[in-house]
């Protein structure tokens, strides 16, 4: 079922805003549930927006992946926070909610490439730069031992407090 945002003037419709938000945030958060007990957890990711997909790494084994295994159907956001407006009580934000389905990747070559991928972007945001100086990744056997996950997107919506343009 799909909702309407209460505040339409609020509402980022354009594809590649959308898609700009997914790629500039930091982390997204996760929610997960199983037996109908919900759980959330907060990811450094990368989105590829070609594929439509969000890319995490995580340990093979814990609760995250006991919920995932449990149920793969998600729901999340990104939300990329720019404080208060000067003088006023303006929250300047703006946030991709999205609901997805997670799988896992499998294979050397598609890990490695994603991680750099994922690492790099991690990079860019904190420091601003590009990510020619990111290069190590790992051996094959400790890549293969790294658990990817990649969220195939179903629907991506947004919102922008008023005042912030994205």
């Amino acid at each position: 079922m799909r909702y309407h945002v209460r505040r339409a003037d609020r509402e980022i419709k354009d594809p590649g805003k959308l898609d700009r938000i997914l790629k500039d945030s930091r982390y997204v958060t996760v929610a997960l549930c199983m037996d109908n007990t919900p759980y959330l957890v907060s990811l450094s990711h990368s989105y590829d927006e070609d594929a439509r997909c969000i890319y995490f790494h995580c340990a093979g084994l814990g609760k995250k992946m006991d919920y995932i295994k449990a149920n793969p159907l998600v729901w999340g956001q990104a939300i990329i926070d720019n404080g208060y407006e000067d003088g006023i009580c303006n929250h300047l934000y703006v946030t991709a909610m999205f609901s997805g389905t997670v799988e896992l990747v499998e294979g050397i070559e598609d890990k490695r490439r994603i991680l750099y991928n994922l690492f790099a972007n991690q990079e860019r945001i904190k420091s601003g730069e590009d990510d020619s100086h990111f290069t190590r990744i790992g051996e094959d056997y400790e890549v293969d031992g790294v658990t990817v996950g990649k969220i195939v997107l179903d629907e991506i919506t947004g919102k922008a407090s008023g005042g912030t343009e994205y």
